[in-house]
C-alpha cells in the first residue's frame, strides 16, 4: 500500500528526478515512522498521534 502521493512528492524535488526504487523505500520510512509514533502514543494511554510522536 503506497502512503506517500507521487505527484506531491515530484512537486518538492523541483527540477530533480527519483526512480521507483526510491518511493518504495520513502513508503518504507513512512511505515516505520508510523509505527513508532503508534507504539510511543499508546505507551503514553494515548490513541491520538501527535507531532512529537514522530
Amino acid at each position: 500500500m503506497a502512503l506517500c502521493v507521487k505527484s506531491a512528492v515530484r512537486a518538492k524535488l523541483k527540477g530533480m528526478r527519483a526512480s521507483g526504487d526510491f518511493f518504495k523505500e520513502l513508503d518504507n520510512v513512512i511505515a516505520r515512522k508510523l509505527e513508532m509514533a503508534i507504539k510511543r502514543a499508546k505507551g503514553n494511554g494515548r490513541k491520538t498521534l501527535r507531532g512529537y510522536d514522530l
